[in-house]
């Protein structure tokens, strides 16, 4: 064999394990619900490229249909149809969908990205609901994590892509309440692990597989000398952010609370240029706070150097009233702080 040729093998190699290799990528959520003063999570959105995020104001009485991706039909058989009954503040990905968000009712969704996410084969005996709305049903018609698990079991959800990508997500739920859950689907069918316990969700393993590890990790006595994980994947972000959320001392309100829930978001974010394997670099684009008790959005973009944030209970959510939207990446240094009047009205609802 030339060297040409041995060349051209090692490259065909090469690529063909780029092309088969399923992309990674990263993101992390923190609850905290035993502080004594109220219910806060928080997320980071790890990302090998922009997800063009958008935070959009949706009120009550929006009709949906969960088989229609961002005007195209995606499946046609028995997809869900609703009028949403509560209205809801959220973050989108790509202009397609909902990934981050809470609705007025205090009821929190937050979608991370999982490898072994399997919806399962299309079952038409179930109304569908595809991937990048899937969050933005149970917002639009739960008001607590016990009636988003009952709703549900009711759908199928059903996988579809954007920017070449397939959205293989898990949610994290949480309510005012304090209450938590997890949903991936794994082999085809809902795997749920629901209680005030499940404070922390990174990605891969699955939610399973990564309490078992966690469980091995003896945090009992904590110190500076404790051997801590600490690198960017998301087996250490797991065991990281439920090692310092049991640290956090109790805060003196809110305004502290949010503080101290968004440290831990950004002790597990991804810096810029970090690496992960041959996968190469997806650092975090933005993170959130949700206040639940207070019902207060917060945003923070992790290129501009202000934190948004939005009252929520001073947002109209009637039926008929307007659909408003903010792109963080527009005005970085001109909007900061109380950003609940900067929004800008649209015709119609997206997605």
């Amino acid at each position: 064999m030339t060297t040409i040729q041995y060349m051209h093998v090692i490259l065909s190699a090469i690529m063909m394990i780029v092309l088969t290799t399923p992309t990674i990528f990263a993101c992390s959520r923190i609850l905290w619900n035993n502080n004594g003063v109220g219910v806060f999570s928080s997320r980071t959105m790890d990302w090998p490229e922009s997800t063009e995020p958008t935070i959009l104001v949706f009120p009550s009485g929006i009709e949906r249909d969960g088989g229609i991706l961002a005007g195209t039909t995606v499946f046609q058989e028995n997809p869900a149809k609703w009028t949403s009954k509560y209205g809801s503040i959220i973050t989108s990905v790509y202009g397609i969908g909902t990934i981050d968000g809470m609705n007025e009712k205090g009821l929190g969704v937050h979608g991370l990205y999982l490898t072994a996410t399997d919806y399962g084969k299309r079952d038409a005996s179930k109304a569908g609901v595809h991937a990048g709305l899937w969050a933005q049903y149970i917002l639009d018609n739960a008001q607590n994590v016990e009636e988003a698990l009952a709703l549900n079991e009711q759908i199928q959800v059903i996988m579809v892509e954007a920017h070449g990508r397939e959205a293989s997500i898990h949610l994290a739920l949480e309510d005012a309440s304090g209450d938590s859950a997890i949903i991936e689907y794994i082999d085809g069918k809902p795997v749920v692990h629901h209680g005030r316990q499940y404070q922390v969700m990174t990605n891969d393993p699955s939610y399973d597989q990564q309490l078992e590890m966690l469980s091995k990790l003896d945090f009992s006595k904590p110190s500076s000398d404790l051997p801590l994980p600490g690198n960017v994947n998301p087996r250490d972000r797991f065991q990281r952010a439920s090692y310092y959320v049991k640290l956090l001392p109790k805060p003196k309100d809110s305004v502290e609370a949010v503080a101290d829930v968004m440290a831990i978001a950004r002790n597990v974010s991804v810096p810029f240029g970090a690496p992960y394997k041959n996968f190469g670099v997806y650092n975090t684009e933005y993170r959130t706070v949700m206040d639940l008790t207070n019902q207060r959005y917060f945003f923070e973009l992790t290129t501009s150097p202000n934190v948004l944030w939005f009252d929520v209970k001073a947002l109209d959510f009637s039926p008929g009233a307007a659909v408003l939207q903010l792109d963080p990446y527009k005005n970085k240094l001109a909007i900061s702080g109380n950003a609940t009047d900067a929004f800008e009205k649209l015709e119609k609802a997206p997605f």
